[in-house]
């Protein structure tokens, strides 16, 4: 890779964390709305479950194409074309009153951002491995804040009782312009690659993927996974459980959570000049089950709500190195680059994601949200004992860090 200035390098990294801030901020913009959007296509919980969960698939198709969009025309570039079809899926929900259509309408919102953070990431990886830094953190934190702040934002419209649809034009083409003025300052396709192809390492079969692939695949959905249900029913637990009364409240569970994490994300860089950031995985896995369990349970208590807020900030901390702790890990996967070792296990993680918001939905149909929810507290545990064995692996690779990605194309690549 080729050397850039100080300043080059300053004006990227702004651009990165600008970015991550609003796909965030554009991601959870409609949080505080989903009990509307629940009763705006007439849904109960289990075909919500479905919708969320089946229209995943969409995320599964640009893991076919966007590695050769990004080969030909450089990952700025499909960054910002793929925003202008993430700003007209967000512009379309409010007006949807369909079912059927509002998953299509998913499916097309999961394609594009799941082909937005394709590159974007691979953009991320290759600027943090120029400046040999650990920079995944607070990309990631910039992301948590965006969508902290979103969710606030949003709840302060509804109890200005904003009409949804105007909320959804502002919104996405606010996102539209920031994501268009810092796509410029990223990295340029020849800054990126150094001018010349990357080599490629030979392709190795699924069949003969090591075993701790499928290790780190478990622990990126479980580590995952507690922040994605209180991102698709945080605000329906408010609903449900503590009322009418708080309705203007629905996003502040998941702003305390996202706000908390973002705290531990920008801390990474620090933390992580004393402890590994799989040690600080697993300790986080732990304190995350335990505080998201005494805030349900505290949910059952009248005037709860406060108190459970406060324990999933306390959950929030926990979750803040698990994602990065999984995405480096995948850089030291011996025969497979990071390509390679990040498109299986993300590729895995989104067909399991899939199964599992379905799973959440019948879950909460069947036994109500209180119950649904020790499914998120399991996988912390089970987060947090992964990252124990990333931890003592690390330990007898001693030579290598968390920064140390082989040279290879974007992060995420089809492979059949």
């Amino acid at each position: 890779m080729a050397e850039i200035t100080a300043k080059r390098a300053k004006s990227a990294r702004t651009a990165l964390m600008l970015i991550f801030f609003t796909q965030g901020f554009a991601a959870m913009s409609t949080l505080p709305r989903i009990p509307e959007i629940l009763t705006q296509i007439n849904v109960v919980f289990a075909e919500w479950g479905l919708i969320i969960g089946l229209s995943g698939l969409g995320a599964l198709l640009p893991l076919a194409f966007t590695n050769k969009l990004v080969n030909r025309f450089g990952t700025s570039i499909v960054i910002r074309l793929s925003a202008f079809g993430i700003t007209i899926v967000l512009i379309a929900i409010p007006w949807i009153t369909s079912s059927a259509l509002m998953f299509l309408l998913y499916f097309a919102q999961a394609l594009m951002f799941s082909t937005f953070n394709i590159a974007l990431n691979s953009q991320a990886v290759a600027f943090q491995k120029k400046l040999g830094r650990v920079l995944l953190g607070t990309f990631h934190g910039s992301w948590s804040l965006g969508a902290a702040l979103t969710t606030g934002f949003s709840g302060w419209l509804v109890a200005l009782q904003l009409d949804f649809k105007i909320q959804m034009i502002i919104v996405p083409v606010f996102c539209l312009v920031v994501f268009q003025f810092a796509g410029m300052k990223l990295l340029s396709d020849t800054e990126e690659r150094g001018g010349a192809e990357p080599k490629q390492r030979k392709n190795v079969s699924w069949l003969k993927s090591p075993t701790y692939l499928w290790l780190l695949a478990i622990g990126l959905f479980a580590g995952m996974w507690p922040e994605l249900v209180v991102m698709d029913w945080s605000s329906l637990y408010v609903q449900k459980i503590y009322g009418d009364s708080y309705s203007t409240l629905t996003g502040v569970p998941y702003a305390a959570l996202g706000g908390a994490m973002l705290i531990g994300r920008f801390s990474i860089s620090a933390l992580t000049k004393r402890w590994h950031i799989a040690t600080l995985s697993k300790w986080g896995g732990i304190l995350g089950a335990i505080a998201m369990g005494i805030g349900v349970l505290a949910s059952l208590i009248p005037g709860g709500f406060w108190v459970q807020v406060f324990f999933w900030a306390l959950a929030g901390f926990g979750l803040a190195p698990q994602v990065p702790s999984s995405y480096s890990a995948a850089g030291h996967i011996r025969g497979l680059s990071t390509a390679q070792a990040l498109s299986r296990i993300s590729l895995v993680n989104a067909l399991v994601v899939m199964v599992a918001k379905v799973f959440m939905g019948a879950l909460a149909q069947g036994f109500g949200l209180q119950w649904a929810f020790g499914f998120p507290i399991a996988m912390y545990f089970i987060a947090g004992l992964v990252a124990g064995v990333v931890a003592k692996t690390s330990k007898r690779q001693a030579n290598e860090t968390a920064t140390a990605y082989p040279p290879t194309g974007p992060m995420a690549t089809f492979e059949g």
